[in-house]
């Protein structure tokens, strides 16, 4: 193709998805657009080891030389101001053009803003970009006081770290527990738990009112309620948006993202979609979902290059995240809502223990703390859709195993005795 892929959007999904495209044989032109002028990096170790050393980088996804050898265009510092679609061409900010073949929307999700009097100027930061991250870091040692507005995932994940450094944090969240709506009750009680053992303390079931400020200088947090928080620097972590903006000028349908079928294809012939700003019907929960984490948008970014070279297949991956929140490592497989009985196997009390999340009689979900192994199996029974019991997950992880082993065995010898 003469005018080849356009990527816009360098996080997970853009920079996997520029050297996918060369494993699968793509030979055409390919252009990686970002508005950051940073070789793509891993997100996740900003709200953690990114906060707490002062000369760390950013880790890079890939040397700059792997875009080099792979013949990829690093427009980097260009944001796309808007799309074409019917010609096929891009306009970037400094005003100039580009055309492309197919295009590739990688533009992720952007923080939800908190709308409160005293919310704009200093002191309060939110936390997406390695920007933003330098800019909380360059904060941090003149700040003791740090509230933080929101108990979601990265909220909880710089909570721990700050806390960790002796900071004074405190962690507001609307709803009545943390990560209500991503984990089972068992686990947002071992948090809260965790969070209060390091210092950290929980404000659960608290709205905002206000942020205190004398003069330029922000000086508290105001619930709600009326308590009062000292606070010399404010973190907001409460959700993120689709960044669907373009899409939706370039007459993308839109539906909570941009919404792509089971080959990563928008509704506009030659532009696909991938990663946070997509939603699309999910084999394992039946609707459609706009999911956040690394491992969708690589995965789509790959399942993407097959569908670009004509191999296009149903998408199907298993999802799974992770957070690191200090001592405590959280791994989530499957998809969780609406589950209505949770059996845990371990021991909370030792920091080690798992969350199998039925809906009915189906497993849905596996959520495990500081036990990887756990995680590997629920990943596998979940892809496999193997019945699970009560008594089997009791028995242990040797049992299991064993269980899903005569699982796999008996679906490969079907074909065979169906012929």
């Amino acid at each position: 193709m003469k005018n080849g892929v356009a990527i816009i959007g360098a996080g997970h999904g853009g920079s996997q998805l520029a050297v996918a495209l060369r494993q699968e044989g793509y030979e055409g032109p390919i252009a990686l657009f970002s508005g950051e002028t940073e070789v793509p990096y891993h997100k996740p170790p900003l709200s953690k080891t990114f906060l707490k050393t002062p000369d760390a980088k950013p880790q890079l996804l890939r040397a700059e030389s792997v875009y080099v050898d792979n013949r990829v265009e690093l427009r980097f510092g260009q944001r796309v101001q808007s799309i074409d679609s019917a010609g096929r061409e891009l306009t970037l900010q400094d005003g100039s053009t580009a055309s492309f073949d197919r295009l590739v929307l990688a533009t992720g999700a952007k923080p939800r803003r908190l709308a409160v009097q005293g919310v704009d100027g200093d002191g309060v930061h939110y936390l997406r970009s390695a920007d933003d991250a330098r800019a909380l870091r360059s904060a941090l040692p003149s700040a003791q006081s740090v509230v933080v507005i929101g108990g979601g995932f990265i909220g909880l994940e710089a909570a721990a770290s700050l806390a960790m450094m002796g900071k004074q944090v405190a962690v507001v969240e609307a709803a009545d527990r943390l990560l209500a709506r991503a984990v089972a009750p068992q686990i947002s009680s071992f948090l809260a738990d965790y969070h209060r053992s390091l210092g950290v303390r929980l404000l659960l079931g608290s709205a905002i009112e206000h942020l205190e400020r004398d003069g330029a200088r922000l000086r508290a947090v105001v619930t709600k309620a009326g308590e009062r928080l000292d606070a010399d620097l404010v973190i907001v972590g409460i959700g993120a948006d689709a960044d669907f903006d373009l899409a939706r000028q370039a007459g993308c349908t839109i539906d909570n993202g941009v919404a792509v079928g089971p080959d990563m294809q928008s509704s506009v012939p030659n532009i696909y979609a991938i990663g946070d700003c997509v939603s699309y019907a999910h084999w394992l929960s039946g609707r459609s979902e706009r999911l956040e984490s690394v491992q969708n948008a690589t995965d789509q970014a790959r399942h993407a290059a097959r569908s670009i070279m004509g191999r296009a297949a149903p998408y199907r991956e298993v999802p799974w995240f992770w957070s690191d929140q200090g001592a405590v490592k959280l791994q989530m497989a499957g998809l969780s809502f609406g589950a209505d009985r949770f059996i845990a196997n371990g021991t909370p009390d030792q920091n080690s223990f798992s969350v199998y999340h039925f809906r009915g009689p189906k497993l849905v979900a596996v959520h495990s703390v500081n036990r990887p192994a756990d995680h590997m199996l629920g990943r596998k029974l979940l892809a496999t859709g193997m019945h699970v019991s009560e008594a089997l997950i009791v028995a242990g992880a040797p049992a299991i195993k064993a269980a899903l082993a005569s699982h796999e065995a008996e679906r490969q010898s079907l074909p065979a005795a169906a012929s």
